[in-house]
């Protein structure tokens, strides 16, 4: 019994992470690039290579520099002075320079998947202060089985990192309560980490801000110049940490903006203006203002559409979210606000995810919940609270819910971008309602071709691909059906589920004119033709 109390809790906590880590080391090592990831990691290495700021200026780096680390360690090769664009870059690195694309992907991804275990400890750590070790091991039992946590945390891409940085600066604040000389300046480093990842973090700083001057207040004596004092010294520390993310790059801040930079007027325009920050970060902000003033397309429940829809991503929230975990969430959100001796984290813990979420339906780009990956986070350590209710059955339906969310979790094992919940069919149902990095984001191409070189050998292959990958270096000899005559394509034809959710026109009409036979990771449907 004493080596239960005093192991139990430390080996819980090694084995959530553990079946995490498991889960997301499988998925990189099956999953070929998604859309995105070529060119994060093709400019991670022209950061190592060349200490240029010229590629994938619409996103800060140190995201990139992260994932630079694993290319290194692959000791991936790119020639140098490379003068395409930043989607050719990608493909440059990984299928024409002679690397091996799965290995320089897996070392790409395993830094992202260090940094979310990572943020599992913070997850556990913010969720312990507030509830205690039962309530720390719910919150980190939550995060662990997120779908959404670890699809995005096995990937090369910024997301994860952005919002476990903010998290943590939340959690520092928190914290510096009672020692803020201590506390508020790695919080606003971990904040300004955090925006040197992902300008969509950018609408939680005034949040956070205000956050920080009540931590100084709180920790007394109450003066309303130290918590003013506070709250500057995490701005800056905030904006010191941008600074030295881009000067890690290049040291001198060369900066020639290598494409057309929108002018934005209005107050964007004066905001983006006066930012304390280096100008390399104040053209991605541009360049981000123009990509929303773009007429994108969404999907949604078997509609496409042109815009966005300001209900998408809670909807689509409630499509990808464990049952067990939504009811954790409201319960947990509940509970914070309603239980006194929680009332003063309610700021800490739903104000910086209330704004973000906001910010994140006003725009214009309905692509996937990962861009509210924050949630799972934030509300996790809130779940965790809902064992300090006191209700008797309150442990035993906190259980109950965790368990329902392990079994839903580990059955979509290893398919984690199309999980849905029980409710909307489970993840061979998503590419009914969603799209894009919700369903298919290319990551199948590799396991697409091991299907046709098992059951459809020798067949003639029509392609439609979404993805960023090149599908003749995998072994698929295919040809587009979209630039023949629709009676010249018979045999097999496959096609990207987030193609499909779009198709209009000949497309449209060849999947209307065939016959459902194979799926290939729920993100993949083969036809016959």
């Amino acid at each position: 019994m004493v080596w239960a109390r005093r192991w139990g809790v430390p080996a819980l906590v090694v084995v959530l992470l553990g079946q995490m880590a498991v889960a997301m080391v499988t998925t990189a090592l099956r999953q070929t690039p998604t859309i995105d990831e070529p060119v994060y990691v093709g400019t991670a290495a022209v950061y190592l290579d060349e200490h240029s700021l010229r590629f994938n200026p619409e996103h800060p780096p140190l995201g990139k520099l992260v994932i630079a680390a694993g290319v290194l360690v692959a000791d991936a090769r790119l020639e140098s002075g490379f003068g395409g664009d930043q989607t050719e870059l990608g493909r440059r690195l990984l299928y024409e320079s002679g690397n091996d694309p799965w290995r320089v992907m897996f070392w790409a991804r395993l830094p992202v998947i260090v940094l979310t275990l990572a943020f599992g400890l913070v997850v556990f750590a913010f969720a312990r202060e507030l509830a205690g070790r039962a309530g720390a091991l719910t919150a980190l039992a939550l995060y662990c089985l997120s779908p959404d946590v670890i699809a995005h945390g096995s990937l090369a891409t910024l997301d994860v990192p952005a919002a476990g940085l903010v998290l943590t600066s939340a959690w520092l604040l928190w914290r510096a309560r009672t020692r803020p000389r201590l506390y508020v300046p790695p919080a606003g480093g971990a904040f300004g980490a955090a925006l040197a990842t992902k300008m969509s973090v950018l609408p939680a700083l005034p949040v956070l801000v205000v956050v920080a001057a009540v931590s100084v207040w709180c920790a007394g004596p109450r003066r309303v110049t130290r918590a003013v004092a506070g709250a500057t010294v995490f701005a800056l520390t905030a904006c010191a940490a941008v600074w030295a993310a881009y000067l890690a790059v290049d040291p001198r801040l060369r900066w020639g903006p290598p494409q057309h930079i929108p002018a934005v007027g209005g107050l964007r325009g004066l905001a983006v203006q006066l930012l304390p920050l280096p100008e390399p970060f104040r053209d991605g902000m541009r360049l981000q203002f123009g990509l929303e003033n773009r007429p994108w397309q969404g999907f949604l429940f078997g509609e496409l559409y042109t815009g966005s829809l300001w209900y998408y991503l809670p909807v689509a929230l409630l499509v990808k979210t464990p049952l067990g975990a939504l009811a954790l969430w409201a319960a947990g959100a509940v509970t914070v606000t309603a239980l006194r001796p929680l009332r003063p984290a309610v700021p800490y813990l739903l104000a910086a995810p209330a704004v973000l979420l906001a910010a994140a339906m006003y725009g214009s780009r309905d692509f996937g919940t990962r861009y509210a990956v924050f949630l799972p986070m934030f509300l996790a350590v809130a779940a965790g609270c809902v064992v300090l209710v006191r209700w008797r059955w309150a442990p035993v339906v906190t259980g109950a819910l965790v368990a329902f969310v392990a079994v839903s979790s580990l059955r979509t094992f290893p398919f984690y971008l199309p999980y849905s919940n029980e409710a909307f069919g489970g993840p061979e149902r998503t590419r009914y309602r969603l799209h894009d990095s919700n369903v298919d984001w290319g990551q199948d191409l590799g396991r697409l071709a091991d299907r046709l070189h098992e059951r459809y050998r020798g067949e003639r292959i029509w392609l439609v691909y979404k993805g960023a990958g090149v599908p003749a270096y995998y072994g698929i000899d295919a040809r587009d059906p979209r630039r023949v005559p629709p009676d010249m394509v018979h045999g097999v034809l496959v096609v990207s589920d987030s193609a499909a959710a779009k198709a209009t026109g000949r497309l449209a009409e060849l999947v209307a004119g065939s016959t459902r036979i194979d799926q290939v990771g729920h993100s993949i449907t083969i036809y016959r033709r």
